[in-house]
């Protein structure tokens, strides 16, 4: 089936029309040359990359996968001339800083081009998706010395990036993790211990690749707080190669095309980052914006699933739909080996049926319009959480007023977790969904859904595990302050639209999650005789609630915005309030349920 096509001018219409970036933008300093213009030459161009260069490679690189022998690592065919025409184009340095060698656009183009990478090959995108984590983190902690040997070759995306934190006694649970950094005599620091499931530890896309690991110093006490961050290159200035060993690579159920690497440190010398007892601080500005991109993976993804999907059920006929007018007409049979997709599909060969074999489109059978539509929902609203994510981000690094850079990280911190799990969650669940729609071929190679399936559940997982995400919303985020944070944040949102009747009935339900969160969630959950771990409980239905929430929004956003009258719009919107909203009374009631014991 034909491979994954980007589709700029959508994702466009959410960030100019829906969240009127180019305004927002052209107020900060950093971005006062940026207008639409720009937005649609940068998108157009990175949407044409991304369908021509990179999306082609993703089928043969699930296929053929990375390949392992002693310590090294050879990518599959064409993935390491695509990153070399990607780093050199630009791309992976577009929201770096240009006195770091960067381009200087904003966060948000750069969510946008992220999305669409993962869309059409996610494996080849684990490659460069750490890269701008690690940029921040450099630049923000590394000493003026590592700076100028490394940032500039990050930014730019020349050398890639690993983040080395899990160990096989450790995962989730930092704070376990044995790796030592023993003193130099020459100020650096001697790293011995072995790290698993680390994305891109060993590859031949670039010349050298840097380190970012956790290790313990020999005087740190126990737990996270002693915990150090280094920075140890695969190769160093005099061109010897470091003693960090790629053991073997994980043979996975997904992503085939990224090297998950088992990696030893042999005594291997590196440069300490940030202060000692201080690298979880450091490697959280990796962290974090990795999750951003988690959650775009999962945006990417479940709209690669709905494309080959929302195709398939408009080519082949099934029966006769309720309400239906069946013609006699060809029908597919399964793809045939050596045959070449024909009018835009994989539907390749094609069989005549009498008068008694009269069948609709499967697109037309409710069942399948109903999974179509309310993948759409998800993917849409996801488009307007995560840009705005992007944007705020954009806001809280160049506002000049502390107010407005406030109100920026508290969406960041708050809705992050929320964008990384629901959405993760949706990627993987929706393109089982989509898989559906193909019937019997869905469950076969050749139609190309299966490894959608297979490649997204692992999103659920890496950057802290969606019920670590729902854990830090209540427990660490919204406690704490008795909620006040995620309260205002609730009336922000609510206070963006207008007064129209889906306005209004969004504003509503705003309201009453907080009257529930301030009348029964807070008081049961924070009371002196409440069983300790209640709001262990109560997590994973709070986080999708208010991802709920957040989906209203963005659809009232939509709904309000000149332009979104069409069938396109107007269809995935019903399958939102149709399909997707009543969860959110589910989750409520399920949390009343565990409240009342």
């Amino acid at each position: 089936m034909n491979a994954y096509q980007p589709q700029p001018a959508e994702q466009r219409f959410i960030l100019q029309d829906v969240l009127q970036a180019p305004q927002q933008l052209a107020a900060l300093p950093a971005y006062a040359d940026f207008d639409g213009d720009l937005l649609v030459q940068v998108t157009d161009e990175a949407g044409k990359f991304v369908g021509e260069v990179i999306a082609p490679l993703n089928r043969e690189g699930d296929e053929v996968g990375a390949l392992w022998k002693a310590g090294s690592v050879t990518m599959p065919p064409g993935f390491r001339d695509a990153y070399q025409a990607f780093w050199q184009a630009g791309w992976p340095s577009l929201a770096c800083a240009t006195e770091d060698g960067g381009q200087g656009l904003p966060a948000a183009l750069e969510a946008m081009l992220y999305e669409n990478l993962s869309a059409a090959n996610h494996g080849w995108t684990m490659a460069p998706g750490l890269l701008h984590g690690a940029y921040e983190c450099i630049k923000h902690h590394a000493s003026p010395e590592l700076k100028a040997r490394y940032l500039e070759k990050v930014a730019t995306g020349e050398w890639l990036a690993t983040m080395c934190l899990t160990e096989p006694h450790a995962g989730s649970d930092l704070g376990l993790c044995r790796t030592k950094a023993a003193p130099l005599p020459d100020g650096r620091f001697a790293l011995s211990g072995t790290k698993i499931f680390i994305s891109g530890g060993e590859h031949d896309l670039t010349d050298n690749i840097v380190h970012l690991a956790l290790a313990r110093l020999p005087d740190s006490p126990p737990g996270p707080k002693g915990l150090s961050l280094f920075l140890i290159p695969k190769f160093y200035e005099d061109g010897s190669r470091s003693a960090v060993v790629c053991e073997r690579i994980e043979e996975k159920m997904g992503l085939h095309g990224s090297p998950t690497c088992v990696m030893r440190f042999d005594e291997a010398p590196g440069w300490i980052v940030g202060e000692p007892g201080k690298g979880l601080n450091a490697m959280f500005v990796m962290m974090n914006a990795a999750r951003l991109h988690v959650g775009l993976q999962g945006i990417g993804l479940l709209d690669a699933a709905w494309q080959k999907a929302d195709a398939y059920s408009k080519e082949r006929r099934q029966m006769r739909a309720p309400g239906g007018s069946a013609k006699a007409m060809p029908v597919a049979g399964p793809p045939q080996d050596g045959q070449a997709p024909s009018g835009g599909s994989a539907l390749h060969a094609v069989k005549s049926v009498g008068a008694a074999g009269h069948a609709d489109l499967i697109e037309q059978h409710p069942a399948m319009r109903r999974i179509l539509d309310a993948q759409r929902a998800w993917i849409d609203a996801g488009r307007v959480v995560a840009y705005r994510t992007a944007l705020e981000l954009d806001i809280l690094k160049h506002h000049a007023d502390a107010a407005r850079r406030d109100l920026a990280s508290r969406w960041c911190t708050l809705v992050t977790p929320v964008l990384k799990s629901a959405w993760t969650d949706q990627a993987f669940h929706g393109a089982s969904a989509c898989l559906q729609v193909f019937g019997g071929h869905g469950f076969v190679r050749e139609w190309g859904i299966e490894q959608i399936v297979r490649d997204s559940r692992v999103a659920m997982i890496y950057e802290g595990t969606n019920e670590i995400q729902a854990i830090d919303l209540l427990l660490r985020k919204t406690l704490p302050d008795g909620g006040a944070a995620l309260l205002q944040l609730l009336t922000d949102v609510g206070a963006e639209l207008g007064d129209d009747v889906q306005a209004l009935r969004v504003k509503t339900e705003l309201s009453r999650f907080s009257s529930f969160l301030r009348e029964r969630l807070l008081p049961c959950a924070t009371a002196k005789d409440a069983p300790a771990d209640l709001p262990h409980w109560l997590a994973d239905d709070f986080l999708r609630a208010v991802a709920m929430l957040l989906m209203a929004w963005a659809w009232a956003r939509i709904g309000a915005t000149p332009g979104a009258d069409t069938a396109r719009w107007q269809t995935a919107q019903t399958g939102f309030w149709r399909w997707v909203w009543p969860e959110f009374q589910m989750r409520l009631a399920m949390m009343e349920h565990t409240l009342a014991g």
